[in-house]
């Protein structure tokens, strides 16, 4: 069966929508996703974003079907009349450095932290400007969807496909961003789960492209293997946490990283193998940020935060003099509001970080770096440093799989809709306890029937109460 039957509904018609979601797409190899459908949106990218005659960009991670897809993409692009500059394997946020500094719309082909057998598209406008099913992504699926019923048609003047090699130019400017030469001395575990901070972390941190840092790195699984035979790529995971932590603790390292597969993401661990909550590296990176840009002459920095962070964060925010602005969840709520606010920095809980000194888009890599900065500029551990930007106790996220998910809501409304309880709206149900002791917050999962628990305390106990309650009332 040919790629366009497998994407064929009923009627004969292309149906793209099992692979495209809200912010990009994302499917099985040779099912939901082929080189077909790729050089199909390649062309569709081009019609929509208006792009004949311009650069486009094209990458990939170590996925075994990225490079195929790569140049499917640039033969659709091309076709269409767009000049593709060939980036082969980079990170996520190397795309978006690359959208950034040379002001072209791009695409990365990668699924992130999925398994092995997924692959996808997550797509860019020029300066890194995210496309979303609201700017564009639903209209280059339906344009995709005719290219491959009718075929793509043919342009007066095709597109030329050259190399371009941003891996050095990327770790130069983060380089530039945050100075880490006068760091004292650290040993760091960074397990790069086999994706691409396999790449990255040797071309920024080490002394593989630049001068040395004073940093001792020790590798787990630098190998770009997109079968993940070590374990999945997906640090949000505890499990996936666990030979990192013991890692850390055996060479007595000062700190430990750990990427996801596309390395847009970075999870912190400690001294003593426990990890730091990406509330407290949101804290952390946004006192660093705040005061860059005072010393900038900014007077009132804005960090967005998005609604289950912890409440540790606006509070900081707020002490160091700046404004804080809470979000829903989601990364193109994040980056829309890091543009309008003209914000300076924006932290979510899966460890996504925003910077306004890279085009608004998240990074992990300079996460990491700011925190190795704040550890190397002192000399205590970063089990204590940690603990500054995380003085609440947390009760992370907690998934019930329900078969009525509105019922639940109303019983756990039913009991905490009382005086001396605030409720907002702004992205599921937020219960706030108008004393300050504890808040927690239901949300929804748009793609499963699952409800959603994150709640938060002045102390163990009390969250410990609550958790338990809200989740007896969940679950009942």
């Amino acid at each position: 069966m040919t790629s366009t039957e497998n994407a064929e509904n009923t009627s004969g018609s292309v149906d793209l929508s099992p692979s495209f979601k809200a912010y990009d797409v994302r499917g099985i190899v040779g099912e939901t996703i082929t080189n077909d459908i790729v050089e199909a949106v390649g062309a569709a990218f081009v019609d929509v974003l208006g792009l004949a005659g311009q650069t486009v960009l094209a990458g990939g991670d170590m996925r075994p079907s990225s490079p195929d897809f790569i140049k499917a993409f640039a033969n659709g692009a091309a076709a269409r009349g767009a000049d593709v500059k060939l980036l082969d394997l980079i990170s996520t946020d190397e795309l978006y450095y690359a959208c950034g500094t040379l002001n072209a719309a791009g695409a990365t082909f990668t699924a992130s932290h999925n398994p092995a057998e997924y692959n996808g598209i997550k797509m860019a406008k020029a300066g890194a400007v995210p496309v979303s099913s609201e700017t564009g992504l639903k209209e280059i699926q339906a344009l995709a969807e005719r290219y491959l019923a009718e075929g793509i048609p043919e342009t007066g003047t095709r597109g030329r496909i050259s190399v371009k090699d941003v891996l050095k130019d990327y770790a130069v400017y983060l380089r530039s961003l945050v100075d880490l030469s006068g760091s004292r001395p650290l040993k760091i575990v960074v397990d790069a789960g086999n994706g691409m901070a396999g790449l990255t972390t040797p071309a920024v941190l080490g002394d593989k492209l630049l001068a040395a840092l004073p940093f001792e790195i020790i590798p787990l699984y630098f190998e770009l293997d997109g079968s993940f035979p070590n374990h999945p790529a997906n640090p949000l995971e505890p499990e996936n946490l666990r030979d990192l932590q013991k890692a850390v603790v055996q060479h007595g390292a000062d700190i430990g990283l750990a990427f996801d597969g596309d390395a847009d993401r970075c999870f912190v661990i400690d001294e003593k193998g426990e990890p730091v909550s990406p509330s407290a590296v949101t804290g952390l990176v946004a006192m660093r940020e705040i005061a860059r840009a005072k010393a900038e002459g900014i007077t009132e920095p804005v960090v967005i935060h998005n609604l289950i962070t912890s409440r540790a964060v606006p509070e900081l925010v707020h002490a160091a003099g700046g404004r804080a602005v809470r979000t829903r969840v989601g990364h193109s709520f994040i980056k829309d509001v890091m543009a309008k606010e003209g914000a300076v920095f924006g932290g979510e809980h899966s460890a996504h970080y925003y910077f306004r000194d890279f085009y608004n888009a998240d990074t992990g890599m300079l996460a990491a770096m700011h925190v190795l900065a704040a550890l190397g500029e002192q000399d205590g551990p970063l089990s204590e440093l940690g603990r500054e930007y995380e003085p609440y106790m947390s009760s992370g996220e907690i998934n019930s799989k329900l078969e009525d998910v509105p019922s639940a809501v109303a019983r756990v409304r039913g009991e905490f809709e009382r005086p001396g309880v605030s409720i907002d709206e702004l992205d599921g149900l937020t219960f706030t306890d108008d004393a300050g002791d504890w808040w927690f917050n239901l949300r929804a999962s748009n793609t499963e029937p699952f409800l959603r628990l994150n709640a938060e305390a002045r102390d163990e106990a009390t969250m410990a109460r609550v958790r338990d309650r809200v989740l007896e009332l969940v679950r009942q």
